[in-house]
């Protein structure tokens, strides 16, 4: 996968020079190319911003480094592996939510291209010009606002090449995260442990110690099931009932949850309410 970076602060990336994705990088599974945007400044102040049209606070990014920058990106890609159509990642607080299922798609593109915006973003005009060229996303990785798109580029691009084939030691590794597809696509991960067996007179759960693979199964679960109803209850309440076996609708029971007539789980005072 080739993921290209156009950004006024290219020191922000230096993270994706460590761990998972510098590895994936020095191990050839990862070609990530950072610009900076200043190159195609053309003023001696190497202006990329100006005042908004209609006034308001803050500075606009300009369109022309943004598009030359651009241009000279996908311009490099011509005649090489790199030569399909990529896809322009466009973080920012008002895109669509990033979610595990989005992490999946884009890891299965050949090239990515992100744009990272500062002050209050870029000219729309290009993002218009380009998405009549390519696959435009514009995406947030939450309810909040940052200084910028950098930090949005390191989660997005550490959540995507984690999933790329060889990068992760254990292929199975990534199979039981939370949010990730299968049977507990649902539910958030539970609780981890790991040697010593005890510590500081703390135990670890004696039925992970037990070597019964399905007792060991269905705990997670449970714990599963725990750690959503307390943290994301947004996501039993959209469970699909299909997934849910009767030991799950019991555990919801006794977790103060109650079917409703749609066989979707509700909160009790909820569904008194309804």
């Amino acid at each position: 996968m080739r993921i290209d970076v156009v950004t006024i602060f290219p020191e922000y990336l230096e993270p994706l020079n460590v761990s998972l994705v510098g590895k994936a990088r020095q191990r050839g599974q990862l070609d990530v190319r950072v610009h900076d945007l200043r190159d195609w400044a053309h003023d001696k102040h190497n202006t990329v911003d100006d005042t908004p049209y209609g006034g308001g606070p803050g500075m606009v990014m300009k369109p022309e480094p943004w598009g030359e920058a651009l241009d000279a990106v996908l311009e490099s890609g011509e005649g090489g592996e790199s030569d399909a159509r990529p896809v322009l990642v466009v973080p920012t607080p008002s895109g669509v939510p990033f979610t595990q299922e989005l992490a999946v798609e884009l890891s299965e593109r050949p090239w990515l291209i992100f744009t990272p915006a500062r002050y209050e973003g870029i000219d729309r005009r290009v993002i218009d010009a380009y998405g009549e060229r390519l696959d435009v996303r514009e995406v947030s990785i939450g309810d909040y606002v940052l200084a910028g798109g950098e930090a949005p580029v390191l989660v997005i691009v550490e959540a995507v090449a984690r999933l790329l084939p060889g990068v992760l030691g254990n292929a199975e590794s990534h199979r039981d995260d939370s949010f990730a597809p299968g049977a507990m696509a649902d539910l958030l991960e539970g609780p981890v442990y790991t040697k010593p067996p005890v510590w500081r007179d703390r135990e670890v759960p004696e039925v992970l110690l037990s070597g019964h693979h399905g007792k060991v199964a269905r705990w997670r679960r449970d714990e599963a099931f725990r750690r959503t109803t307390a943290n994301r209850p947004d996501l039993i309440e959209r469970c699909d009932p299909a997934t849910l076996d009767k030991h799950d609708r019991k555990l919801l029971a006794e977790l103060g949850w109650v079917e409703r007539a749609d066989g979707r789980f509700g909160r009790v005072a909820q569904a008194v309410e309804e």
